[in-house]
């Protein structure tokens, strides 16, 4: 029986359609030598018929388990995988048909243990999940961060691969959720493991359809950081702060009014322009009006939330 090369991994809890919109995704693939692992995570609303709608159209292997949270499942497709790479996405992407046909290109030049690729928004996608996925991989907010360059790329679980040797000698995951990704990035690179980015592996992420989900997900996103900075010291960068500052500042400007009102409208006056600037970079890279204004309140929820779960979370340290 024919060994695929690769074996995409997707956890999923719950949502059916976005795995849909997945599967129909990778039909779309010019390159064929992969299977999928779908792994239903103790979902009460399963993607079970979903996978029978797919299954004479992927190589696709379904399985259902108690609810661990994403780093185990992903752990419990791994070893149900054939595959010499395992790939993983969010069960929010969709896959350009080119993606693993640029991987495995790239690959045969510049061998990997490890990568991962960028994410966007897509024209079809609604304004306010062009937004947030404009915000997330903008340098001028926490998109820096995240590593959206080479230079100390870390691969994300969205859009992410490792070697089969890589899980045998690391064990795959550890944390259960909340930066799971960044915390096995660190270790294998610790273990001399190259990981790197391949900018044109690229996906479209959807990201949570409101802002208030959206809040809560970039929380756990601070929040996880403190907790990889605690296994991994010195993970924790100046730039992690940011928006735990940029928090801090909006909280204390009705204090700062009181005691220094011109300090206090200078401060105002640099947030305006710090959020002018992501609209206008927004405006240059979207080319869509609603999307650059709706990328302010975007961008301030994701800087308040990170900083919020951050700060949360750095103050149980000790």
């Amino acid at each position: 029986m024919h060994t695929p090369r690769y074996s995409v991994i997707i956890p999923v809890f719950n949502r059916p359609q976005e795995v849909a919109e997945l599967l129909e995704s990778l039909t779309r693939q010019t390159y064929k030598n992969f299977e999928v692992i779908l792994v239903e995570d103790g979902s009460t609303i399963t993607s079970e018929k979903v996978y029978e709608q797919y299954a004479d159209r992927l190589l696709i292997h379904y399985f259902f388990k108690p609810n661990t949270g994403p780093g185990p499942s992903r752990n419990y497709g791994f070893e149900k995988a054939s595959g010499q790479y395992f790939v993983m996405f969010d069960s929010d992407c969709v896959v350009p048909d080119h993606y693993f046909q640029t991987v495995d290109d790239f690959l045969k030049t510049t061998p990997l243990d490890a990568w991962g690729g960028p994410d966007r928004g897509r024209n079809d996608f609604t304004p306010v999940q062009q937004a947030m996925a404009f915000t997330m991989a903008s340098t001028l907010t926490t998109g820096g961060i995240r590593g959206g360059n080479k230079k100390g790329f870390q691969p994300r679980s969205f859009n992410m691969a490792i070697s089969r040797l890589v899980f045998e000698k690391t064990g795959g995951f550890t944390f259960n959720r909340y930066a799971e990704d960044i915390e096995l990035s660190v270790r294998l690179k610790k273990m001399g493991f190259e990981a790197g980015l391949i900018p044109e592996a690229y996906v479209f992420h959807k990201r949570r359809s409101t802002l208030t989900q959206f809040f809560q997900q970039v929380s756990n996103f601070g929040k996880g950081r403190v907790l990889v900075g605690r296994v991994h010291p010195g993970e924790i960068k100046p730039t992690h702060w940011f928006p735990a500052f940029f928090l801090s500042g909006l909280l204390a400007l009705p204090f700062l009014f009181l005691i220094n009102s011109k300090l206090a409208l200078a401060v105002t006056a640099a947030y305006w322009v710090y959020l002018l600037l992501i609209s206008i970079d927004s405006f240059l890279t979207t080319r869509s009006v609603p999307v650059s204004l709706l990328s302010v309140p975007a961008a301030i929820i994701q800087l308040t939330g990170y900083g919020y779960g951050f700060l949360k979370e750095i103050s149980k340290s000790g």
